[in-house]
């Protein structure tokens, strides 16, 4: 639970940077996707979730250069502050007390860790307000799971009624919490809605990744394979803005060798993916 909640935060915490519409990459994608490419991520292709990777885009709202000034200094006080609360989210458990010198906090256990987080992203929230404050509820809520994991769910479901990046966070971080508890049919709904969107925040491999889990899971053997083969077989024929072969995600991969596994003659349909070398070997 541990490692998945830090890829909710992942996931998260990749949104809380300004920057254009992308989607967010799994720390199931990547590493930090590897098990919200991962919050992120990571939200996990591997369903790693989510925080996964997490934290959610700051807007600055400009009218005029007094208001813009001043929503300047705001946002970076408030990042500064989110900042701070992640990585205390993030900071080790463990019996031994820091080396000599070391200014790293470290907590005993998982639930002092999610307690103290929780502390820092309600002052963040409380002081803040606006999207800076989603975001903290978000974590909140992401952390609670490890305190109080009912009342975790519970603000997972509340949030991601919305339509808001951090809304679609909180959908695909409850869709992964009810597969961990088993609710296959609810964990399957909720990633059928992510993957219906448009711009869904969490990479659609991932979801759909996730998604073919959970079918899995149900015994639907075939839906999930036909999923796998889709991711992979994508992945494989992608090309690069000169037409070259792109190399495969995390989740490609995976997908590829699910795909083997479970249908090893339909595995033989995936192309050979194969990018050139940038030194042109």
């Amino acid at each position: 639970m541990a490692r998945k909640q830090r890829r909710f935060e992942q996931l998260a915490a990749a949104a809380t940077k300004p920057a254009e519409k992308i989607s967010y990459q799994d720390p199931f994608q990547q590493q930090v996707n590897k098990k919200l490419e991962d919050v992120g991520q990571k939200f996990e292709g591997k369903g790693k979730t989510i925080l996964y990777g997490i934290a959610a885009a700051v807007l600055v709202l400009i009218i005029g250069v007094v208001a813009y000034s001043y929503m300047k200094r705001s946002s970076g006080a408030a990042q500064a502050a989110l900042g701070k609360a992640i990585e205390t989210s993030q900071a080790r458990v463990t019996d031994q007390p820091p080396p000599a010198g070391s200014t790293d906090r470290t907590f005993k256990t998982e639930k002092e860790r999610a307690d103290a987080a929780i502390a820092e992203f309600q002052a963040v929230a409380d002081k803040f307000g606006g999207s800076v404050a989603d975001k903290a509820k978000y974590f909140i809520a992401v952390n609670r799971l490890m305190s109080d994991r009912a009342a975790g769910i519970a603000e997972l479901e509340a949030m991601s009624k919305g339509s808001s990046e951090t809304a679609k966070l909180a959908k695909f971080a409850l869709a992964q919490t009810k597969a961990d508890d088993g609710k296959f049919d609810e964990a399957v709904t909720l990633y059928q809605e992510l993957a219906a969107m448009a711009d869904p925040i969490v990479a659609k491999d991932t979801i759909n990744f996730a998604l073919a889990k959970a079918y899995e899971k149900q015994g639907k053997k075939q839906e999930a394979i036909d999923i796998y083969f889709a991711i992979a077989k994508s992945a494989a024929e992608a090309k690069d803005a000169d037409g070259k072969a792109m190399p495969l995600t995390e989740t490609a991969r995976d997908a590829k060798e699910k795909v083997t596994q479970l249908a090893p003659d339909k595995a033989k349909d995936i192309p050979e993916s194969t990018p050139e070398s940038p030194f042109g070997n």
